[in-house]
């Protein structure tokens, strides 16, 4: 049960607007309060306290000291309960470390809490409230026992400066403003390459002359500043002076929506983002842990009629500050998502427009589509602010890193030549990339709209924006490689269904749930397929359609097509895949991705063996009940993933790996870590890099998860495929015989099988059958390895070195003498790159690998 979602964070593109520049105009016309100079004469009650200050009138009256980098706030008279103000607040960045494994971005924000400011005695309290647990039963004890069972947060106590004469508090919030509230210093201690800092507290300070007041919202900017005598390589990397970073922090606080918005239930097959929580008022007969839909709200003017326009449209906004080829290609992409309105029922209810002049992208008033920038290459997000009592959205924010575009075209570059970019054609590297761009816009925003991940969709016709889109190159009749069709173009199917399931709006007297049942039974039974992150990104799962960066109905069909596209792009490799004027050891960072360029369809067919099809169901679905994939596809999958293995796969001319000349070290050498091991160094070596190609399969087939649901498949059906004939089938291929230019390329293959095998064999959470027969076949390959029965002094070698290494884990005491070879590290390959082991915690991100 994931109720770490409730805490995941959202993340808000957060740009600044110039110092002391008011926002000109909102979404819907209002302007910004006009800063006043000074108290008025109807609030004497403070003016001694704030009598120089500037005042801002809005949700909150403000008074900003500019000089003294401090800002005040007057709260409404308390209630019966102390409770002065209840409003939603989110936290986030306006500016950032801009380093991507950190993950500190500009626009980093959270999902949003509900904050109460409760007076007590002299001190105002921030207190965050516990929506995790509640009652929703009309007995306001019952509520009351649900509350004091869980521990609520104060976030912040602050001194009330001056009481009005209704009970008005004046109070200084710089305090509030200037909290390390995203956990920024721990964050940076937590990785291994930020650093242990500390706020400097004589450089952090709310940015007061920038303190926004509108009607619904009050926003903030503070300037936090780090210290650390120790800095970690990640921020030396990035800051100006890595001893001192400062970066902004935002704060948004906003009134709480009315009681108009009605929450729509979860299902689990809807492919909707969920917002769990405990209901402690639940019948004993029902479950306790709910979850809710989150979304926006969307209501038709006449919502009696099965389409019409509607009250007030959803309309995300393009960060001003992308250049203008990327902009319109962001607000194409996304602008797809209104064909899924319309056919949800709702006429002109999405728009995507560039972000007007003057107006500030952190008020939480506007949808943005941000353009961040890092060091590197680095994740997309797609999220936003929520009421965490109901699931509905009051901000969408996208995050899109703005290299990653780069590593599109550079991948393309290395598959058709750096002389198309530019020409316009249908190979030009440079479209394609703002192809994959506009489908990226649309996929995040999808996040922000409240779906999730659709893993299924590539095996399904493209179905859905809301999978991770493989390039779809294939080879002509004439031997070239085709790009016509490498992003799709528009929304899905799935994401039809999935906007109308989330957003249908229904008559009164309607039956709601048997409506929106129907609305999933019947996109089910057209043949669409729903398959969440959990089933997708790992090689370790199982459902037969659910991978990531993959494409085609059949994963068997497409790797053999991967690996024909794979061919033609080697075969023709070379300088053509760089621009004019750069150095040739370019090559070596082009080299990788074309390469591997069968990775991700790799894990897809390897996922048909010990496969499981399934589907989501709830009681009562007329749907298929799970079943083993069938032996025959298995079997299929198998023999073309032991294709991937032959040294034909992994052999390169001489001729260009002598062009992959050795890279300089440093930023201002153009040294880069996406290159394979050169322990051949200044040669490139290729021996490293078919140690890479090969440890894709053999660690897929030998994966522990896979294992044992091959075991348990034999034990099912005793004719099934079995985890030993895995075993067999790559040990025939690894350790056929070979020609003499190929056998250095399948002793590789032939360690990293004996080294895999160990691995397993090893794994305490790999089960024992597993475990065994991993023995017994490294026992078979240590009895055939005589060396006295090999001619040729380097096969003899190599076979006493690999008979010893299996009889030193065979005969290793209790506790392992020696660890096996650990694996090359394969360079990161997707299109936005992973490193450090940073992985993002929530389900409906772009993941480390995408």
């Amino acid at each position: 049960m994931r109720l770490a979602a409730l805490f995941v964070a959202a993340f808000v593109f957060v740009a600044c607007a110039r110092q002391g520049e008011e926002p000109k105009n909102t979404p819907d016309g209002a302007e910004a309060a006009a800063p006043q100079p000074a108290a008025s004469s109807d609030d004497g009650w403070v003016d001694d306290s704030v009598k120089d200050f500037t005042r801002k009138d809005g949700f909150l009256t403000l008074y900003a000291d500019e000089k003294g980098g401090k800002v005040y706030a007057v709260f409404p008279p308390a209630d019966e309960d102390g409770v002065a103000l209840r409003a939603i607040y989110a936290a986030g960045l306006t500016s950032g470390l801009g380093s991507n494994p950190v993950g500190l971005d500009r626009g980093l924000f959270d999902s949003g809490s509900l904050v109460a400011f409760r007076r007590v005695g002299d001190r105002m309290i921030a207190e965050q409230e516990n929506w995790t647990y509640r009652a929703s039963a009309d007995n306001p004890l019952e509520r009351k026992a649900v509350r004091e069972s869980f521990a609520r947060s104060f976030l912040w106590a602050g001194e009330v400066t001056a009481t009005g004469p209704n009970g008005e508090s004046l109070v200084d919030i710089s305090g509030f403003l200037t909290r390390d509230s995203l956990g920024v210093v721990k964050a940076l201690k937590d990785h291994p390459k930020g650093g242990t800092y500390e706020v400097a507290k004589d450089r952090t300070f709310p940015d007061a002359a920038n303190a926004l007041a509108f009607p619904d919202n009050v926003e903030f900017d503070s300037f936090l500043t780090l210290t650390s005598d120790k800095p970690g390589s990640e921020v030396r990397a990035t800051a100006a002076d890595a001893r001192a970073i400062t970066i902004v922090m935002h704060h948004t606080l906003a009134r709480l929506p009315d009681d108009g918005y009605k929450p729509r239930p979860y299902d689990v097959r809807s492919g909707a983002i969920d917002i769990p929580y405990y209901d402690f008022s639940a019948p004993l007969s029902d479950s306790i842990i709910r979850s809710v839909a989150r979304r926006f709200r969307l209501e038709r003017v006449d919502p009696s009629a099965a389409s019409g326009p509607v009250k007030k449209p959803i309309v995300f906004y393009v960060d001003s500050g992308a250049p203008p080829q990327i902009r319109d290609a962001l607000i194409e992409g996304a602008s797809w998502w209104a064909d899924a309105f319309a056919a949800a029922g709702f006429e002109d209810a999405f728009r995507v427009e560039p972000l007007p002049e003057g107006a500030h992208p952190r008020d939480i008033r506007y949808n943005v589509i941000s353009w961040t920038h890092r060091q590197t290459r680095g994740w997309s997000y797609g999220g936003g602010v929520s009421d965490p009592r109901t699931g509905e959205m009051l901000k969408g924010s996208v995050i899109l890193g703005s290299q990653r575009v780069r590593q599109d075209r550079m991948i393309f570059e290395g598959l058709a030549g750096a002389e198309k970019s530019g020409t316009g054609e249908t190979d030009d590297p440079v479209e394609i990339a703002l192809a994959r761009i506009r489908q990226l816009s649309a996929h995040e925003v999808g996040h922000a709209l409240g779906f999730a991940h659709n893993f299924a969709a590539s095996s399904n016709g493209r179905a859905s924006v809301m999978d991770y889109p493989a390039p779809l190159v294939t080879v002509g009749d004439d031997g070239a490689l085709d790009f016509s069709e490498a992003y799709d173009v528009g929304i899905g199917e799935w994401d039809k269904v999935a906007a109308t399931w989330l957003y249908a709006q229904f008559p009164a007297d309607a039956d709601e749930r048997a409506t929106l049942d129907k609305i999933l039974e019947d996109a089910y039974a057209s043949g669409l397929r729903y398959v969440a992150d959990s089933e997708g990104r790992s090689v370790s799962t199982g459902n037969p359609y659910a991978s990531v960066w993959d494409n085609g109905e059949d994963a068997v069909a497409a790797l053999k097509e991967t690996m024909a596209v794979r061919k033609v792009a080697l075969d023709n490799f070379g300088a053509r895949a760089i621009h004019e004027g750069q150095p040739l050891s370019k090559l070596r960072e082009v080299i990788v991705p074309v390469y591997l360029y069968h990775r991700y369809q790799v894990a897809a067919a390897a996922k048909l063996v010990g496969g499981y099809d399934f589907a989501y169901k709830t009681k009562g679905d007329d749907l298929s009940a799970g079943s083993v994939v069938a032996d025959e596809k298995q079997r299929a999958a198998l023999s073309a993933l032991i294709d991937t293995l032959d040294p034909e796969a992994l052999m390169l001319p001489a001729s260009l790996l002598d062009q992959m000349t050795p890279q300089m070290g440093g930023f201002g050498g153009g040294g880069s870590g996406e290159v394979f091991d050169d322990d051949t160094r200044p040669m490139f070596d290729l021996m490293s890099a078919a140690d890479t190609a090969v440890s894709l399969t053999i660690d897929a087939l030998l994966d522990s998860a896979r294992a044992a649901r091959l075991v348990e498949q034999r034990r099912r059906a005793p004719q099934a495929l079995g985890f030993g004939d895995v075993l067999n089938a790559i040990d025939a291929k690894v350790f056929a015989a070979a020609g003499p230019g190929a056998q250095p390329l399948m002793t590789v293959a032939q360690d990293r099988f004996v080294s895999s095998l160990i691995a397993l064999s090893r794994n305490e959470d790999a089960i024992p059958a597993a475990r065994a027969l991993a023995d017994a076949k490294l026992r078979a390959i240590a009895n055939r390895l005589n060396p006295s029965l090999f001619s040729g002094q380097q096969a003899r070698e190599h076979n006493a070195w690999l008979q010893s290494r299996i009889e030193a884990h065979l005969d290793r005491p209790a506790a392992p003498a020696a660890p096996s070879t650990p694996a090359a590290e394969i360079p990161p390959g997707s299109p936005i790159g992973a490193s450090d082991g940073m992985m993002e915690d929530c389900w409906h991100c772009e993941d480390f690998d995408g």
